[in-house]
Order: C-alpha cells, then sequence, then structure tokens
C-alpha cells in the first residue's frame, strides 16, 4: 500500500527512511536500497548514545525522552544529504518520531517494513551479535503506529525476498518517478 501526496514528486536524490520494528530487515533492505539508488546507507543503530544502546541491551525498552537526541541526530544526517540523497535504516515507530525527522529534512519518505510477530520473533533469534533482545519486540510493536494516508510512505510486507521489496520501494523513491 502506497501513500504519496499526489503533488509530490520524490526529489532526483531521495531521502529514505526504512522503518520498522526490529528484526523487520531495515539494515539488509536499507543497504539494498541505497546500492540501487546509488546513494550512501546509514543504519541509524550506530547514532545512538551509549546509555541507548545499554539500555536496550539490558531489556529496557527506551523512553521518548531517552530517542529525542538519538532522532535529532538521524534528522540530522538525513539533512546533510539533502543534495546527495541517503538511505537510513531508523525504526521510526510513532507518527512524532517521524515528524521529528521530517523536521529536519522535510522531503523525506518512509519505506515501512511490516510483518508479523511471529515471523520478527524467528528473525531475531536468528541474529548474534546485535544488542536488540527479542524480549523487546512486543514493546516495539506496541509502540509502533504505521504511517498515515498523509504520510509520504510505501508499507512492503517482509515476508517478500529483498530484491522484491528493494524494487517496491525504489517504484516509490526513486528519480525516475512520475507524480502521482
Amino acid at each position: 500500500m502506497t501513500h504519496q501526496p499526489a503533488t509530490q514528486q520524490p526529489p532526483p536524490h531521495p531521502l529514505v527512511v526504512v522503518m520498522g520494528v526490529s528484526g523487520s530487515g531495515k539494515s539488509t533492505v536499507g543497504a539494498a536500497l541505497a546500492d540501487a539508488l546509488g546513494v550512501p546507507f546509514t543504519d541509524s543503530d550506530g547514532l545512538h548514545p551509549a546509555a541507548n544502546v545499554a539500555k536496550m541491551a539490558q531489556g529496557i525498552p527506551l523512553t521518548d525522552a531517552d530517542r529525542e537526541p538519538w532522532l535529532d541526530a538521524v534528522g540530522a544526517r538525513l539533512a546533510e544529504h539533502t543534495g546527495t540523497g541517503l538511505v537510513v535504516a531508523c525504526s521510526a515507530l510513532r507518527r512524532a518520531y517521524r515528524d521529528r525527522l521530517r523536521s529536519h529534512a522535510p522531503s523525506t519518505v518512509f519505506v515501512h517494513l511490516s510483518g508479523d510477530a511471529a515471523v520478527l520473533a524467528e528473525r531475531m533469534g536468528g541474529r548474534s551479535g546485535h544488542f536488540m533482545p527479542t524480549a523487546l519486540l512486543d514493546s516495539q510493536l506496541a509502540t509502533l503506529e504505521p504511517p498515515a494516508a498523509d504520510e509520504a510512505a510505501t508499507t512492503l510486507d517482509i515476508r517478500r525476498p529483498v530484491d522484491e521489496i528493494v524494487a517496491g520501494a525504489v517504484a516509490v523513491t526513486g528519480p525516475e518517478v512520475a507524480p502521482r
């Protein structure tokens, strides 16, 4: 399902946030999408303050106050790439978080990776070396506010192969897209 205002045409060098809960494939899809679009990629996990990472590693959900400096860092990174384009993997779970990112970089488009809890839990359980424990998945799902119809966003199913997800994302974020 695509939500993009009819008068908005993607910029020649798009700013894209690949969003979703932990385990949805944000980093994998984001890196592949950046490659397809010919723009840099940033994983926002690397922009978290150390205190946030420590909290999540202990299974403690972040508060909105914890997220504010991180969201501002992500927004600033997007704004730095307004002329060159950038793909960022970032949970962006709530509308308020996406609004905060857009306050830095208004032309940002969101690609929401969506899937059911069982698939997400299986993916999270199968990865190693990540600070986010499976125990926080329920908290993330409870926090998630999928993009609304008035947001420049598309929702893609994580059960599809990565190349199909990337093709769907390119179709709505790439510079060759005509206004809808």
